[in-house]
């Protein structure tokens, strides 16, 4: 930790008065504003978790459960493209299986058309393939072949390498990608390679029917709350697995990630899921405010990341009302899990979670020194 960043901690810990009680404050407000029916908050260190807790319900009536920060599974949506197919593009670089600069046509033979000779796996990570961002297949195509074979066939819009597009199709791709290098479909891979290495038990995609007392509703039909069915339509029509979006998980298993992110792939239990150096070059700054996969914090916006976490912040969100930012320079990372798209009781849902994970993230930098200083007192590492 720099100087810099110590002087500022301390100084947050003189200025704070209750953190934990602020980030509290801060999501219960936004149920009582009716952006969420329900959440779970985890933040912590590469070492300990310093804040997991549940708020509300899975939906408006009080009478269903209080989220459970170790059991309650959320529909991570977008999540998805960093913690499943980036964590396995990253295996796959790493076990020499995948290069970065390798053709995607090297694994995908039928991406075929003009220009496309020249995208490369780092496009897709990075989002400069030239795709455009998204394809209605649910409404275009019947079957997941269908629906494979119209975004193989997608032209071009720019010239690779060029412009920066935020793109579904890119992490579709990847999945396909990690499947034709991998020969293992990309749950299993996934499952396999990063998610049992790093302890995240409860982490998978298409979550069985006996589980969905505990997954989160994202959506009603007929009055009923629908749980378990992938929210993001184009993840159902490929058979509910995908690069871009289908993956479920808990806060708990989402903070084991994030704590494998912050010991530069070692996970809790000192098993080496990533080489060292390999979570530093995959979350290094690069065009467009993006990373390999990830998003890197922009200061030039106080949005979901709020304005604490320093310009070497990563993170994601998800249409679902997810998030995850994690900050190598102060050691801290935090974990907003909702379920806003579960009729949200205001408009702008979107918009104004926004401005709540921004304050939970500031209340989050502020929490890491003191809940610390407190740790160190009975000679535990933070």
């Amino acid at each position: 930790m720099t100087v810099g960043v110590a002087i500022l901690l301390l100084a947050l810990v003189q200025q704070a008065t209750d953190p934990a009680a602020e980030i509290d404050r801060t999501v219960r407000a936004g149920i009582e504003e009716g952006i969420y029916p329900g959440a779970v908050v985890v933040v912590g260190t590469a070492n300990r978790v310093l804040h997991a807790k549940g708020y509300g319900h899975f939906t408006w009536s009080d009478a269903t459960p209080t989220p459970d920060p170790a059991r309650t599974l959320f529909d991570l949506a977008s999540l998805t493209k960093v913690v499943a197919a980036t964590g396995a593009a990253m295996a796959l670089v790493d076990d020499g299986l995948v290069g970065l600069d390798d053709a995607v046509q090297r694994y995908l033979p039928a991406f075929r058309g003009e220009g496309k000779e020249q995208v490369t796996v780092r496009h897709l990570l990075e989002h400069r393939s030239g795709l455009r961002a998204f394809l209605p297949l649910n409404d275009r195509a019947e079957t997941a072949d269908a629906a494979r074979a119209m975004v193989l066939e997608e032209p071009l819009r720019y010239t690779p390498g060029t412009v920066v597009e935020y793109s579904d199709l890119n992490a579709m791709l990847l999945g396909w990608v990690i499947e034709a290098a991998s020969g293992e479909e990309l749950d299993v891979f996934v499952a396999r390679r990063v998610f049992r290495r790093t302890g995240m038990m409860e982490t998978v995609y298409r979550p069985a029917r006996e589980e969905r007392a505990r997954i989160m509703p994202v959506g009603r039909w007929r009055g009923v709350a629908i749980a378990g069915e992938v929210h993001d339509q184009n993840a159902a029509v490929l058979g509910g697995v995908s690069g871009h979006a289908g993956l479920y998980g808990t806060g708990l298993d989402l903070a084991r990630f994030a704590q494998l992110m912050l010991a530069d792939g070692r996970a809790r239990d000192g098993t080496v899921v990533f080489r060292p150096g390999l979570v530093r070059y995959f979350t290094r700054p690069g065009a467009g405010h993006r990373a390999l996969g990830w998003e890197m914090r922009d200061l030039t916006e106080n949005g979901s990341a709020g304005s604490l976490l320093t310009a070497r912040a990563f993170g994601h969100g998800g249409y679902t009302g997810t998030s995850i930012w994690i900050d190598p320079e102060l050691d801290v990372f935090v974990i907003v899990l909702t379920n806003r798209v579960f009729a949200p009781r205001t408009g702008r849902s979107i918009t104004k979670l926004k401005v709540v994970r921004g304050e939970v993230a500031d209340w989050a930098v502020r929490l890491r020194p003191i809940a610390c200083a407190v740790a160190n007192g009975e000679a535990s590492p933070c």
